[in-house]
């Protein structure tokens, strides 16, 4: 079997299964023949509009093609894409602007929901654009996330000179090589498949660059079903990497912020691509000009800003810290009304004056920790529980906070208990401390150690998942940090040894 002779050198076999949807018209959405978008809505409080779709490696193969540090990322080029296709839902054809505030990481199993929002016009015609994400092994209640903001606008009148690709390749151009660039990429992290590999040729001519870009055959009937394939789009920006005016030198740029995309012409599967800076002295923001072989002007975009991107930021993004941040949560459950038998139990009230603050504290602490030991150490209480009740030594988040610190901190020594004793100890925070008798034998049949009573509203702690900041932040905060997460960042008691593997 002849080997391969460098490590990114494969085959793909990724099983293609057909994209479509069922009959959403039958639950009031209009329907959608893209690849990317099943299903738009208009929405009656107002002139906005909602388009819904999903994406996975089943259904969208080729976008296994698109590996950044080891994760399948959702190119940039198809925010663009389903920004156009949304605008065109309402005559906005033009992408004023468009931020990338946070990537879109495809899982290997199952699949993200997407949503993309269009708000309703403005005086002069202009309309906000968000695309969000969810994954679906997250369930119904996780959070989406906002991945780009933006503006849309009417398409402007014709009339504004575009680059000539009648004559190809331009005079005075100077060819590039470009047959080692996907292996340079690749050690960069940016790892292309056969889908994005579609630089074929390169020119310089001073600080532009010129190249020819297209679809592999077996991609290119799909071409038509997008206003402008993603994958397409996405090689004409690698011709960068042969200019360092443009590139900066840096291997792993990825788009952030677009500024004036139009579409002149759609379904390309091969086009010729103008690439030159957008601002004087400014590496990284370019201008984009796509044309056809015929010369007719395919897209342009007047600015994008391209930002580079590390793995550490992508792991954070792609669910490493979805599976190891949390936090505690007290969520509502259903009273039982119908107890079934439970052990028997002794009830210890730990309540609080608030008079002396510091000598109740200790008192109730010292008296509690008696308490627990005795129980604990008489085997004739070995089958029965000792139920600890307090009155506002838990925040449950309702705005209350904590009101009574002894009982708080008898709170953090039981809990600390239960987990050597399980089962045996029980603790009942609750508003109504001389009621409770008559609503614990429910309370006990939930099986649970700790319970919050507020107002008749039964509580339990979970653990919840906390989103990723860069998922939360607003966009003029992500304009100010460089978009993927650039500048300081403060890690307290980093010298110390989780400070350390933290930092």
């Amino acid at each position: 079997v002849e080997l391969p002779t460098y490590a990114f050198q494969r085959d793909r076999y990724w099983l293609e299964a057909p994209v479509g949807v069922g009959d959403v018209g039958s639950v009031g959405l209009g329907s959608l023949g893209h690849p990317l978008l099943g299903a738009v809505v208009s929405l009656a409080s107002g002139g906005g509009v909602l388009l819904s779709g999903r994406l996975s490696l089943a259904t969208h193969g080729w976008l296994a093609d698109h590996v950044v540090h080891g994760v399948v990322l959702l190119p940039g080029t198809a925010f663009v894409e389903l920004a156009v296709q949304a605008g065109d839902q309402v005559g906005c054809g033009r992408v004023e602007e468009l931020i990338l505030e946070a990537p879109l990481i495809v899982p290997e199993k199952g699949g993200v929901r997407l949503q993309v929002e269009v708000g309703e016009a403005d005086a002069s015609g202009y309309r906000e654009v968000s695309v969000f994400s969810r994954d679906e092994t997250e369930g119904e209640t996780a959070a989406w996330v906002c991945h780009a903001r933006g503006a849309l606008a009417p398409v402007q009148a014709a009339g504004e000179t575009h680059f000539d690709f009648g004559a190809w390749p331009p005079a005075a151009a100077q060819v590039a090589e470009v047959s080692e660039h996907y292996a340079r990429a690749a050690e960069n992290g940016l790892e292309y498949g056969p889908v994005f590999q579609g630089l074929k040729r390169a020119w310089r001519r001073g600080d532009e660059v010129f190249a020819e870009v297209s679809l592999p055959e077996a991609e290119r009937d799909r071409a038509g079903q997008f206003g402008l394939h993603p994958a397409l789009f996405d090689a004409a920006l690698h011709a960068m990497g042969v200019s360092e005016a443009l590139a900066d030198g840096s291997g792993s740029l990825l788009p952030f912020s677009w500024r004036g995309f139009s579409l002149g012409a759609v379904g390309a599967s091969s086009l010729r691509v103008r690439l030159a800076p957008a601002t004087q002295g400014n590496s990284g923001v370019v201008s984009v000009v796509v044309g056809d072989e015929s010369g007719r002007v395919v897209a342009s975009v007047d600015s994008l800003t391209l930002r580079p991107v590390e793995a550490g930021q992508l792991r954070v993004a792609g669910g490493a810290a979805r599976d190891a941040l949390f936090r505690l949560e007290w969520v509502p459950v259903p009273a039982v009304d119908r107890a079934e038998p439970v052990p028997e139990a002794e009830v210890v009230r730990v309540v609080s004056s608030g008079a002396d603050v510091v000598g109740e504290v200790y008192g109730e602490v010292f008296g509690a920790f008696d308490r627990v030991r005795s129980w604990v150490a008489d085997q004739a209480s070995a089958d029965g529980q000792l139920v600890l009740v307090t009155r506002g030594a838990v925040d449950v988040g309702d705005g209350v906070g904590v009101r009574d610190l002894a009982g708080a901190a008898v709170w953090g020594l039981v809990r600390s208990a239960q987990s050597e004793n399980p089962g045996r100890l029980v603790l009942v925070d609750t508003d109504d401390v001389d009621g409770v008798g008559g609503v614990l034998p429910g309370l006990l049949a939930r099986g649970e150690e700790q319970l919050v009573v507020r107002s008749g509203v039964v509580r339990v702690p979970r653990l919840g998942r906390v989103l990723p900041s860069g998922g939360a932040l607003e966009s003029g905060e992500v304009r100010e940090s460089g978009g993927f997460g650039s500048g300081a960042v403060l890690v307290t008691g980093g010298t110390g040894v989780l400070g350390g593997v933290v930092a």
